[in-house]
């Protein structure tokens, strides 16, 4: 692999990295060290940067793979294990971390990869409400995919509790022409009728406004699209969950950073520590969650 070309670029009140290897293109954020955007240089995106992100300090973007710790989603929905680790009023969605600056420790290339490393120095005893001590890094590897992997360790003397996620947004053709491959016979909790268990009957299609959080995941799931010829392979490590949500028509309407069409080029499935999938990290202990994106021909 050449020598990879690193540009750091303003978006708005974000600072970004843009980060470009002979065969793909990465563009990093680091408020959240959130990764917005990525794809293989002559193809369509495999992340979703929406066309109307909003690139404000404080504000998660709605694009790429914002880091969701030491909760994920409403902080109220989350069991009392996680919440009793919060010692502030009803915490924000999705956590404490991804409208935080983090610190990038480097971005070296390999024989053939390109490494990039962030940790949130606050995280270790000041996270206002969330008084515990924990080393928190996140690792993004670009080679033939890509892979991020979220690292927490426990430095404090007693357990730490927390649910987490890598909140990905995939770029697809159209979703109502895509499906997610992986998920049949899968238990799953409708978030959409007042959070019932189902059973998943083949593969995924969609239809309407969908929030699933899909329990016992495989390791590896897929979408399938076919107007693009393409597979995008997800492959998980330290989760058992997964969230797939898609706004669709009414919901997209109300997000000010989101066209009104945005919901048919995207697609989230989050992989996830969530419901009974929590992580408890013991006194010394390390948990590692993390995603590889991989693309294939139909």
């Amino acid at each position: 692999m050449s020598t990879p070309k690193v540009e750091s670029e303003q978006h708005g009140e974000l600072n970004c990295w843009r980060i470009t290897s002979d065969t793909a293109e990465l563009l990093v954020a680091q408020q959240g060290a959130q990764v917005l955007s990525y794809q293989r240089l002559g193809e369509p995106p495999l992340l979703w940067l929406s066309d109307q992100a909003i690139f404000k300090q404080g504000k998660s973007v709605r694009a790429g793979v914002p880091v969701c710790w030491p909760w994920f989603g409403m902080f109220k929905r989350n069991p009392e294990a996680v919440q009793a680790m919060y010692h502030a009023e009803d915490g924000p969605a999705h956590g404490l971390v991804r409208s935080r600056d983090w610190q990038l420790l480097g971005i070296t290339s390999g024989d053939d990869d390109i490494r990039v490393e962030f940790t949130l120095p606050e995280t270790q005893g000041d996270l206002p409400g969330w008084p515990h001590n924990v080393e928190l890094t996140l690792s993004i590897v670009m080679g033939e995919q890509l892979s991020i992997t979220l690292s927490s360790y426990n430095l404090d003397n007693v357990a730490v509790t927390l649910s987490q996620a890598l909140h990905s947004y995939f770029a697809v053709s159209d979703v109502r022409q895509v499906q997610v491959e992986g998920v049949d016979g899968l238990d799953y909790i409708e978030t959409l009728a007042n959070w019932e268990q189902r059973k998943q009957q083949g593969h995924l299609g969609f239809a309407g406004e969908t929030d699933r959080i899909y329990l016992q995941a495989p390791d590896q799931l897929s979408i399938v699209d076919p107007a693009w010829q393409r597979r995008i392979v997800l492959t998980a490590q330290g989760s058992r969950t997964a969230v797939v949500w898609n706004p669709w028509t009414a919901r997209a309407a109300e997000l000010p950073d989101m066209a009104d069409d945005g919901w048919q080029r995207m697609l989230c499935i989050e992989t996830a520590n969530v419901v009974d999938d929590l992580v408890t990290l013991a006194p010394g202990a390390t948990h590692s969650l993390s995603l590889t994106i991989a693309s294939e021909a139909l």
